[in-house]
């Protein structure tokens, strides 16, 4: 049995393949950052699920895709927890740019996500280039999940709000200073938190307060994330995957519309178009 997975700092999506003839098994888990979770925390989050706990002694192939993964470390040490469990399980592990690309595209383009966190690369047809680091949540991130969470936070604590933004948002989050400090600095997913709050921001998306807000970060994401590649832009297209991405689409176009550039696919969960891709991989 194949397993494939896609996860997230937020969220994992797990599909449990067996055979042309019978439907996936979907299943659903917290993320697994390895870059912000320790062993420890990887292992209770798979070794909890009665449902994954079904199948551990079926699965005998896992492509594990997530956002933290870009190390040999991280990669060896979600390896180590995933074949802890599914003992008969080989192995592969690789960052979640990668499971974006494989869902937008089998030809080079600039593949990009906004999710709870956020990344852009070029893809040659072959391999992955990164123009700039992945620094997470604390310092890089722009148009993300996290990102925008931190952007609501200080309108509120900077009193930039207007009443009636602050009003709902007073009524929907408990912003009780000494809840969100622990939220912020104690937990292991401070970015998980902050990602949050980005719901907030399109269920108000028409108020011109938060429509700013938007137009704002989508143009830092495009301008900081996007522009490195401008050279590649020229000859293939930008597709973008993640819930941001895809709730976002009107506002990311604003910003590429400026710069001449268009989006082409917006993927809200890529793990149906992965599936796809790697049973063609394994099995054929």
């Amino acid at each position: 049995m194949l397993l494939i997975a896609d996860s997230g700092s937020t969220k994992c999506d797990w599909i449990l393949y067996k055979s042309e003839i019978e439907s996936p098994i979907r299943i659903r888990t917290k993320g697994l950052n390895p870059a912000i979770l320790s062993k420890k925390a990887l292992k209770k989050i798979i070794y909890d699920d009665v449902e994954l706990a079904k199948y551990k002694e079926l699965v005998t192939s896992i492509h594990f895709f997530g956002a933290g993964c870009g190390t040999k470390k991280n990669q060896k040490k979600v390896d180590k927890v995933l074949t802890s469990f599914f003992e008969k399980a080989n192995t592969t592990t690789n960052e979640d740019i990668m499971a974006a690309v494989y869902a937008t595209t089998s030809e080079p383009a600039v593949v990009c996500i906004l999710g709870t966190g956020s990344n852009c690369c070029f893809y040659d047809g072959d391999s992955v280039h990164l123009k700039t680091p992945s620094l997470g949540y604390i310092v890089m991130d722009e148009g993300s999940g996290n990102y925008f969470g931190k952007e609501l936070l200080r309108a509120y604590f900077y009193k930039e709000m207007p009443d009636e933004i602050k009003f709902s948002f007073e009524k929907q989050f408990n912003l009780n200073v000494k809840n969100v400090v622990k939220k912020l600095y104690q937990p292991s997913t401070p970015n998980k938190y902050l990602a949050e709050f980005a719901r907030f921001l399109f269920e108000n998306k028409e108020h011109p307060f938060i429509e700013k807000i938007l137009i704002d970060g989508m143009d830092l994401f495009v301008e900081k994330h996007i522009m490195q590649y401008n050279e590649e832009l020229k000859t293939v297209p930008l597709h973008f995957v993640g819930s941001i991405a895809f709730h976002g689409k009107k506002y990311i176009e604003i910003a590429l519309e400026k710069r001449g550039l268009k989006g082409s696919n917006y993927i809200r969960r890529p793990i149906d178009n992965l599936v796809n891709h790697i049973k063609t991989e394994n099995l054929h």
